[in-house]
């Protein structure tokens, strides 16, 4: 679907683009990496890990250069991009180590710069490389990411598919009150400001009900209406969709032609500019997924889930080219799916955890048609919030993981205060995965008063420092795997 995003002359610019940075990388070479997830999946802690362990130099045993001692060492630079914000990085960590916070959801896109200095494994390499790679790494909200297919679709086809969506099982509650205030609306009637702006709010506020934890739901476009930021009440943000579109074209002047305008707008001014200037620059991408709340949610989270990162692995342009096709566009040839906050279960199901990722992958692989980059994945925490124990209950030995739940999260009518920490055993995830996702199977687990996977959120942990009073690098399940996947490769 990618190909159909753009016009001959959006591929122009990007040809241009792509030139002058392959000009720029033959004296300092680069890489550029995406990190994207949907809300509350932790894009800005694995970044700040990533950054924290490469320049303090953190135990990543399975990231080949660090174990080989191959690194000199690995360092913030400025960033190339002026007009990006940059990641605030040094925030980000005192929030974790200093205030045991986690940081803010990410808003905005914004850029980090890394640099590595090492010595190559091959000797042949040692005498014509520079032995240094400069990562830039992008940090941009999955909720954009989920607006790229609107630029292959008619306001025509928006509306039809965002009524089917309402009155899924999962979200026909959810959407009544906008569906109502939308079934009488006269697609033909003459345009009225304020009829577009309450069909607007009614229609953002059901796409906010359907993010909040107890749906847990990711495929919500137009993204921008859960993150407006400066575009907060502008016309490109004041429509939805309507119903009963007869696919005759709109009466000029008409509440069809105002609300297909706008949704136009919208693609022209806000989505496509993202997916030229910051998607087709992407060299690696890691797609992080909160798959434990969507299991708290139920199988129609699960199902909702799929279906956001088919759509997400639909946007990307994967595949390998030669070196004169490199000259002018890139191609991203590695795709890492990453199931975050492994540290919310006991070690003995994470593999679980990742067969219910590597199931999500592979059907959302099939589904997108995406062929040309090597796709992996991964159960991991960034940064590892509990530690592993076991408790005796009677003559039966549970292993449990140890950590200080949140302030208001609940566990068996008990509320935590966000001080005091506990032991807590998770549970195990089932071992047939395909039920996860059986919407029926939800119906019948609620018929049956049986409770849904619970899992609460634990607050970062308190990190040792040495004598001297430096603090250690941060904790983390499985980070320096996902290293060695996303650019490994750069720095044999």
């Amino acid at each position: 679907m990618a190909s159909s995003l753009t016009t001959f002359t959006d591929e122009a610019k990007i040809a241009l683009d792509t030139l002058s940075g392959r000009a720029a990388g033959l004296f300092a070479p680069s890489l550029r990496l995406g990190v994207t997830g949907l809300s509350r999946a932790g894009k800005t802690v694995f970044i700040s890990a990533l950054v924290h362990n490469l320049v303090h130099g953190g135990r990543l045993p399975l990231f080949e250069a660090q174990k080989s001692g191959r690194i000199a060492r690995a360092f913030l630079e400025e960033q190339p991009d002026d007009a990006v914000p940059r990641f605030q990085y040094e925030d980000h960590i005192a929030a974790l180590v200093d205030e045991r916070v986690w940081p803010d959801s990410t808003r905005a896109i914004s850029e980090l710069r890394l640099t590595i200095e090492y010595e190559s494994a091959s000797g042949w390499s040692r005498m014509f490389s520079a032995g240094k790679l400069s990562v830039d790494i992008v940090d941009y909200p999955g909720e954009w990411l989920l607006d790229l297919p609107l630029l292959g679709k008619s306001y025509a086809d928006f509306s039809r598919e965002g009524f089917e969506m309402a009155v899924l099982p999962v979200r026909v509650d959810l959407s009544r009150e906008w569906r109502a205030l939308s079934n009488p609306v006269d697609p033909n009637a003459d345009a009225d400001e304020m009829t577009a702006r309450r069909l607007a709010e009614s229609f953002a506020a059901y796409l906010r009900a359907c993010k909040l934890d107890e749906r847990a739901l990711s495929t919500l476009p137009p993204g921008r209406f859960l993150m407006p930021g400066d575009l907060e009440g502008s016309p490109a943000l004041t429509f939805a969709p309507l119903p009963n579109l007869d696919g005759r074209r709109a009466r000029s002047g008409s509440l069809q032609a105002m609300m297909e305008r706008r949704y136009e707008a919208y693609k022209t001014h806000v989505v496509k500019p993202f997916f030229r200037e910051h998607i087709t620059r992407l060299d690696r991408q890691i797609v992080l997924i909160d798959a434990l709340q969507a299991l708290n949610a139920g199988p129609g989270a699960m199902a909702d889930l799929e279906r956001a990162v088919t759509e997400i692995l639909s946007c990307f342009r994967p595949g390998r080219g030669n070196f004169l096709t490199d000259l002018f566009s890139r191609r991203i040839d590695r795709i890492l799916v990453a199931a975050t906050k492994a540290d919310h279960l006991h070690h003995e199901s994470h593999d679980r955890l990742q067969a219910i990722v590597r199931r999500l992958a592979d059907r959302a692989v099939a589904r997108a048609n995406f062929t040309g980059a090597d796709v992996d994945v991964v159960a991991m925490a960034a940064m590892r919030a509990t530690r592993e124990g076991t408790v005796k209950q009677g003559r039966e030995t549970l292993p449990v993981i140890i950590g200080t739940p949140l302030r208001g999260e609940k566990i068996n009518g008990e509320t935590f205060d966000g001080k005091t920490e506990t032991a807590i055993f998770p549970g195990d995830l089932p071992e047939k995965v395909d039920a996860l996702f059986d919407v029926s199977e939800s119906t019948r687990r609620q018929n049956n008063d049986d409770p849904a996977i619970r899992f609460v959120r634990f607050r970062p942990p308190k990190l040792e420092r040495t004598a001297e009073g430096v603090t250690l690098s941060l904790p983390h399940i499985r980070l320096d795997r996902a290293l060695q996947f996303l650019i490994g490769d750069h720095l044999a």
